[in-house]
């Protein structure tokens, strides 16, 4: 079983964006997908699930789709609330991944403090120069290539 932990910030392009680059560059489909994000962007979260339940359903699959509110800025919450979530995965013996291009400090930290001790497989982060940010508020395949890059943190 694959889960796909991500975090939906101020751009709602960054988190689809990175999904999106995650499935066409490393093959990874999950079959379950978290949704994290602060109370301050309970809007956002509709245009998000939709967005995550095209992309998949145009790669062939359809992911289990869930979401956790955390207060803004409030890391143990952040924290507490993704650590409860990797254990009951880890418990089912999922495979990991977490994506933090789109969160916020309280989440992205906790995430990683959680995440690390506890080896999921990986850490995605879709990097885009900053030369190249008047493309940021594009779909994945509107941006040129050359200027994004997926990094998998957990990857030597």
């Amino acid at each position: 079983m694959k889960a796909y932990i991500t975090m939906l910030g101020r751009s709602t392009w960054a988190m689809i964006n990175a999904y999106y680059a995650v499935i066409m560059e490393k093959k990874y489909k999950p079959d379950e997908i978290y949704i994290f994000f602060e109370d301050i962007y309970q809007d956002k979260l509709p245009k998000a699930v939709r967005a995550l339940e095209i992309i998949s359903n145009a790669f062939g699959f359809s992911p289990k789709i869930e979401w956790r509110v955390v207060k803004e800025a409030n890391f143990k919450e952040a924290r507490r609330e993704v650590e409860k979530l990797l254990k009951k995965l880890k418990n089912k013996e999922a495979e990991i991944a977490i994506d933090i291009t789109s969160g916020r400090k309280a989440l992205v930290a906790g995430a990683l403090v959680q995440g690390v001790p506890l080896k999921v497989e990986h850490v995605f982060y879709l990097a885009l120069a900053d030369k190249d940010i008047q493309f940021a508020n594009r779909p994945y395949m509107m941006i040129p290539l050359h200027a994004q890059k997926l990094e998998d943190l957990m990857e030597g």
